[in-house]
Protein backbone atom coordinates (compact mmCIF):
# COMPACT_ATOMS: atom_id res chain seq x y z
CA UNK A 1 0.00 0.00 0.00
CA UNK A 2 1.63 3.21 -1.24
CA UNK A 3 0.46 6.21 0.72
CA UNK A 4 1.35 9.80 1.33
CA UNK A 5 1.88 10.99 4.91
CA UNK A 6 -1.14 11.66 7.14
CA UNK A 7 -3.40 9.64 4.82
CA UNK A 8 -5.00 7.27 7.43
CA UNK A 9 -2.22 4.88 6.44
CA UNK A 10 -1.68 3.57 9.97
CA UNK A 11 -5.41 3.00 10.49
CA UNK A 12 -5.40 1.03 7.24
CA UNK A 13 -2.47 -1.02 8.54
CA UNK A 14 -4.42 -1.68 11.76
CA UNK A 15 -7.38 -2.81 9.66
CA UNK A 16 -5.32 -5.38 7.76
CA UNK A 17 -3.41 -6.48 10.85
CA UNK A 18 -6.75 -7.39 12.43
CA UNK A 19 -7.32 -10.02 9.71
CA UNK A 20 -6.61 -13.56 10.87
CA UNK A 21 -4.59 -14.30 7.72
CA UNK A 22 -2.37 -11.21 7.61
CA UNK A 23 0.93 -9.95 8.96
CA UNK A 24 2.04 -6.35 8.45
CA UNK A 25 5.23 -4.34 7.95
CA UNK A 26 5.45 -0.67 8.90
CA UNK A 27 7.33 1.71 6.54
CA UNK A 28 10.34 -0.53 5.97
CA UNK A 29 12.14 2.00 3.72
CA UNK A 30 11.94 4.85 6.25
CA UNK A 31 15.43 4.44 7.71
CA UNK A 32 17.00 4.29 4.24
CA UNK A 33 15.11 7.44 3.27
CA UNK A 34 16.28 9.33 6.37
CA UNK A 35 19.89 8.20 6.00
CA UNK A 36 20.10 9.41 2.41
CA UNK A 37 18.07 12.61 2.70
CA UNK A 38 19.04 13.76 6.19
CA UNK A 39 15.50 15.06 6.65
CA UNK A 40 14.74 16.49 10.09
CA UNK A 41 11.96 14.13 11.11
CA UNK A 42 11.01 13.37 14.73
CA UNK A 43 13.29 10.64 16.08
CA UNK A 44 15.36 10.50 12.88
CA UNK A 45 18.64 9.55 14.57
CA UNK A 46 16.96 6.76 16.51
CA UNK A 47 15.25 5.41 13.40
CA UNK A 48 18.49 5.30 11.42
CA UNK A 49 20.32 3.67 14.32
CA UNK A 50 17.73 0.96 15.01
CA UNK A 51 16.25 0.11 11.60
CA UNK A 52 17.62 -1.37 8.38
CA UNK A 53 19.10 1.35 6.15
CA UNK A 54 20.06 -0.82 3.17
CA UNK A 55 17.15 -0.91 0.71
CA UNK A 56 18.45 -4.15 -0.82
CA UNK A 57 18.10 -6.00 2.46
CA UNK A 58 14.66 -4.45 2.93
CA UNK A 59 13.63 -5.59 -0.55
CA UNK A 60 14.83 -9.12 0.17
CA UNK A 61 12.65 -9.22 3.29
CA UNK A 62 9.61 -7.85 1.50
CA UNK A 63 9.84 -10.33 -1.37
CA UNK A 64 10.87 -13.36 0.70
CA UNK A 65 8.73 -15.80 2.68
CA UNK A 66 5.78 -14.23 4.51
CA UNK A 67 6.66 -14.00 8.22
CA UNK A 68 4.84 -16.32 10.61
CA UNK A 69 1.85 -18.38 9.55
CA UNK A 70 0.19 -15.60 7.53
CA UNK A 71 -0.83 -15.93 3.90
CA UNK A 72 -1.13 -12.15 3.32
CA UNK A 73 1.78 -9.74 3.81
CA UNK A 74 0.50 -6.17 4.08
CA UNK A 75 3.31 -3.67 3.56
CA UNK A 76 2.63 -0.06 4.56
CA UNK A 77 4.85 2.25 2.51
CA UNK A 78 5.23 6.00 2.29
CA UNK A 79 5.59 6.69 -1.42
CA UNK A 80 8.19 9.43 -0.88
CA UNK A 81 10.45 6.83 0.75
CA UNK A 82 10.87 5.27 -2.70
CA UNK A 83 13.90 7.38 -3.58
CA UNK A 84 15.43 7.30 -7.08
CA UNK A 85 18.38 5.35 -5.66
CA UNK A 86 16.09 2.47 -4.71
CA UNK A 87 15.95 -0.22 -7.38
CA UNK A 88 12.55 -1.11 -8.81
CA UNK A 89 12.82 -4.68 -10.07
CA UNK A 90 11.88 -6.20 -6.73
CA UNK A 91 8.52 -4.41 -6.87
CA UNK A 92 7.10 -6.34 -9.77
CA UNK A 93 6.43 -9.51 -7.82
CA UNK A 94 4.08 -7.65 -5.46
CA UNK A 95 0.50 -6.43 -5.69
CA UNK A 96 0.21 -2.65 -5.41
CA UNK A 97 -2.54 -0.38 -4.10
CA UNK A 98 -2.58 3.37 -3.44
CA UNK A 99 -3.97 5.54 -0.66
CA UNK A 100 -4.54 9.26 -1.27
CA UNK A 101 -6.03 12.18 0.64
CA UNK A 102 -7.21 15.67 -0.22
CA UNK A 103 -3.98 17.74 -0.29
CA UNK A 104 -5.32 20.57 1.84
CA UNK A 105 -6.28 18.22 4.67
CA UNK A 106 -3.03 16.28 4.34
CA UNK A 107 -0.85 19.42 4.42
CA UNK A 108 -2.66 20.89 7.42
CA UNK A 109 -1.82 17.71 9.33
CA UNK A 110 1.67 17.13 7.94
CA UNK A 111 2.89 20.67 8.60
CA UNK A 112 2.36 20.16 12.34
CA UNK A 113 5.05 17.45 12.38
CA UNK A 114 7.29 18.05 9.36
CA UNK A 115 8.67 21.57 8.79
CA UNK A 116 8.18 23.18 5.37
CA UNK A 117 6.90 20.16 3.40
CA UNK A 118 7.19 20.38 -0.39
CA UNK A 119 5.52 18.51 -3.22
CA UNK A 120 7.97 15.59 -3.01
CA UNK A 121 7.15 15.15 0.68
CA UNK A 122 3.49 14.48 -0.13
CA UNK A 123 4.36 11.31 -2.04
CA UNK A 124 2.08 12.26 -4.94
CA UNK A 125 4.79 12.38 -7.66
CA UNK A 126 6.12 9.02 -6.53
CA UNK A 127 2.62 7.53 -6.37
CA UNK A 128 1.94 8.58 -9.96
CA UNK A 129 5.27 7.19 -11.16
CA UNK A 130 4.54 3.83 -9.61
CA UNK A 131 0.83 3.83 -10.52
CA UNK A 132 1.61 4.40 -14.20
CA UNK A 133 4.39 1.79 -14.17
CA UNK A 134 2.15 -0.83 -12.57
CA UNK A 135 -0.67 -0.12 -14.99
CA UNK A 136 1.70 -0.27 -17.94
CA UNK A 137 3.20 -3.59 -16.84
CA UNK A 138 -0.04 -5.33 -15.86
CA UNK A 139 -2.52 -3.80 -18.31
CA UNK A 140 -4.97 -3.10 -15.49
CA UNK A 141 -5.60 -0.18 -13.16
CA UNK A 142 -4.29 -0.85 -9.64
CA UNK A 143 -6.71 -0.01 -6.83
CA UNK A 144 -6.71 3.56 -5.49
CA UNK A 145 -8.45 4.46 -2.24
CA UNK A 146 -9.24 8.01 -1.14
CA UNK A 147 -9.06 8.52 2.63
CA UNK A 148 -12.38 10.38 2.73
CA UNK A 149 -14.17 7.56 0.91
CA UNK A 150 -12.76 5.03 3.38
CA UNK A 151 -13.86 7.07 6.39
CA UNK A 152 -17.33 7.62 4.97
CA UNK A 153 -17.85 3.96 3.98
CA UNK A 154 -15.24 1.64 5.50
CA UNK A 155 -17.12 -1.55 4.75
CA UNK A 156 -17.81 -0.68 1.13
CA UNK A 157 -14.32 0.56 0.37
CA UNK A 158 -12.52 -2.30 2.09
CA UNK A 159 -14.81 -4.84 0.44
CA UNK A 160 -14.02 -3.30 -2.94
CA UNK A 161 -10.29 -3.32 -2.20
CA UNK A 162 -10.35 -6.96 -1.10
CA UNK A 163 -12.23 -7.91 -4.25
CA UNK A 164 -9.61 -6.16 -6.39
CA UNK A 165 -6.84 -8.01 -4.55
CA UNK A 166 -8.54 -11.40 -4.72
CA UNK A 167 -9.02 -11.56 -0.94
CA UNK A 168 -12.16 -12.38 1.04
CA UNK A 169 -13.47 -9.45 3.05
CA UNK A 170 -12.96 -9.93 6.80
CA UNK A 171 -15.30 -8.25 9.30
CA UNK A 172 -12.33 -7.85 11.60
CA UNK A 173 -11.01 -5.12 9.31
CA UNK A 174 -13.66 -2.69 10.59
CA UNK A 175 -12.61 -2.59 14.27
CA UNK A 176 -9.51 -3.33 16.31
CA UNK A 177 -8.34 -3.12 19.94
CA UNK A 178 -6.78 0.20 21.01
CA UNK A 179 -3.13 0.53 21.95
CA UNK A 180 0.32 0.14 20.39
CA UNK A 181 1.50 -2.89 18.40
CA UNK A 182 4.81 -4.72 18.31
CA UNK A 183 4.64 -4.25 14.54
CA UNK A 184 4.66 -0.44 14.86
CA UNK A 185 7.83 1.36 13.83
CA UNK A 186 10.04 2.99 16.47
CA UNK A 187 8.61 6.32 15.26
CA UNK A 188 5.15 5.42 16.61
CA UNK A 189 5.41 7.67 19.66
CA UNK A 190 5.86 10.70 17.41
CA UNK A 191 3.11 9.93 14.90
CA UNK A 192 0.63 7.33 16.20
CA UNK A 193 -1.00 8.95 19.23
CA UNK A 194 -4.45 9.19 17.63
CA UNK A 195 -4.42 5.74 16.05
CA UNK A 196 -3.31 4.15 19.33
CA UNK A 197 -6.52 5.49 20.89
CA UNK A 198 -8.66 4.35 17.99
CA UNK A 199 -10.81 1.23 17.75
CA UNK A 200 -11.83 1.70 14.13
CA UNK A 201 -12.00 4.23 11.32
CA UNK A 202 -13.12 7.64 12.54
CA UNK A 203 -16.05 9.44 10.93
CA UNK A 204 -14.86 11.88 8.26
CA UNK A 205 -15.02 15.55 9.19
CA UNK A 206 -13.53 18.46 7.24
CA UNK A 207 -10.23 19.52 8.76
CA UNK A 208 -10.23 23.01 10.20
CA UNK A 209 -7.41 25.49 9.63
CA UNK A 210 -5.88 27.70 6.98
CA UNK A 211 -2.80 27.11 4.89
CA UNK A 212 -0.13 29.79 4.93
CA UNK A 213 1.19 31.18 1.66
CA UNK A 214 3.98 28.61 1.28
CA UNK A 215 1.73 25.64 2.00
CA UNK A 216 -0.97 27.07 -0.26
CA UNK A 217 1.53 27.03 -3.13
CA UNK A 218 2.41 23.40 -2.37
CA UNK A 219 -1.29 22.58 -2.25
CA UNK A 220 -1.73 24.10 -5.69
CA UNK A 221 1.13 21.95 -7.00
CA UNK A 222 -0.63 18.89 -5.56
CA UNK A 223 -3.92 19.60 -7.31
CA UNK A 224 -3.29 17.98 -10.70
CA UNK A 225 -1.53 14.81 -9.45
CA UNK A 226 -4.16 14.32 -6.77
CA UNK A 227 -7.03 14.75 -9.23
CA UNK A 228 -5.36 12.29 -11.61
CA UNK A 229 -5.25 9.56 -8.98
CA UNK A 230 -8.63 10.55 -7.51
CA UNK A 231 -10.25 10.01 -10.91
CA UNK A 232 -8.98 6.40 -10.82
CA UNK A 233 -10.23 5.61 -7.30
CA UNK A 234 -12.35 2.61 -6.36
CA UNK A 235 -16.10 3.13 -6.27
CA UNK A 236 -17.81 0.95 -3.67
Amino acid sequence: MWSGPRNISTAMMRSFENRADTTVCDEPLYAHYLRLTGRDHPGAAEIVAECETDWRRVAALLTGPIPGDATVFYQKHMAHHLLPEVGREWLWGLEHAFLIRDPREMLLSLSKVTPDPGLEDTGLPQQIELFDEVRGRTGRTPPVLDARDVLEDPRGQLSALCAELGLPFDEGMLAWPPGPRESDGVWARYWYDAVERSTGFQTWRPREGQLGDALARVCEECHDPYRYLHSQRLRA
